[in-house]
């Protein structure tokens, strides 16, 4: 439950042997908490405790119309990830508790009013989104979406029906707005600083963070990654921007790190994540 008292979708995984480390799975923008369930099944297979979710009106998490559903971006950070890391904490209650953030689940981190509980961070394909550093032809579809699909929708259904062109969930206007609103300005967050993000913790937050990128990213390049890691500016971070084809893949980009194709293929991918939580505290 939230503090706008909406009931989240949730699913746990438990190891065998007793945790002492645990991880949230922070998803991307309109992904349901499925799509990363063989990552977070081999997460547990290591010791590790994990919890998936599905943010406000996504996937089990829509309790209403989706056109009357008033999730923002910011609630995601501001309510849901944080009630999220409550619940991991009742959940394995004498570990330390770190966070893997996909895309926006790792750029809503600095809107969490509990950060201060999160022992560390390893973010995939993270970064400002930001239109303008895109290349050709990516950048048109991205301001077709954008600036056309968005708004055209919103105004005639009440919401973003981006599953139709293979963007994830259908997604909350105030969702898609903002998203909109950020990627055409100065990316994720930056934007909204000072104007509908007035609270934020992005100057104080501290802890280890480990983000990886992917070449083949179109949204996600390393200038937009390093657009947002400039934004969190007391974060040690170590960036790891990895070709595909170095690891025998054709294909990563924005999604397929999760895949367990991907694993099955190059695990020294996977490996990286169990090798980062290892070492934290």
């Amino acid at each position: 439950m939230t503090e706008r008292n909406q009931v989240l979708t949730a699913t746990v995984y438990h190891p065998i042997a007793a945790v002492k480390k645990a991880v949230m799975i922070a998803p991307a923008t309109g992904i349901k908490r499925q799509f990363y369930h063989n990552f977070a099944h081999y997460l547990a297979e290591q010791g590790f405790g994990v919890l998936t979710f599905d943010n406000e009106g996504i996937g089990e998490s829509l309790t209403t119309d989706l056109a009357k559903c008033d999730a923002s971006l910011i609630s995601w950070g501001r309510h849901d990830m944080p009630a999220i890391l409550d619940a991991l904490q009742d959940e394995f209650a004498d570990a330390t508790y770190h966070l893997i953030g996909h895309s926006a689940g790792g750029q809503l981190i600095g809107l969490m009013p509990n950060y201060q509980s999160i022992a560390s961070v390893f973010n995939v394909a993270c970064s400002s989104g930001r239109i303008k550093n895109m290349d050709m032809p990516y950048k048109l579809k991205a301001m077709g979406f954008m600036d056309a699909f968005i708004p055209l929708t919103n105004l005639v259904l009440g919401y973003t029906p981006s599953d139709k062109i293979g963007m994830g969930e259908p997604l909350p206007r105030g969702v898609a707005r903002q998203w909109r609103e950020w990627c055409n300005g100065a990316g994720y967050i930056k934007t909204a600083l000072g104007k509908s993000i007035h609270t934020h913790f992005y100057d104080d937050i501290a802890m280890p963070a480990l983000w990886l990128g992917f070449s083949d990213d179109e949204i996600a390049n390393s200038k937009n990654m390093d657009d947002m890691i400039r934004v969190f500016t007391q974060m040690p971070v170590e960036k790891r921007f990895l070709n595909p084809q170095d690891f025998g893949l054709n294909h990563i980009g924005h999604m397929r790190y999760f895949s367990s194709r991907t694993n099955a293929k190059a695990p020294e991918l996977w490996q990286m994540a169990i090798d980062w939580l290892k070492k934290q505290q």
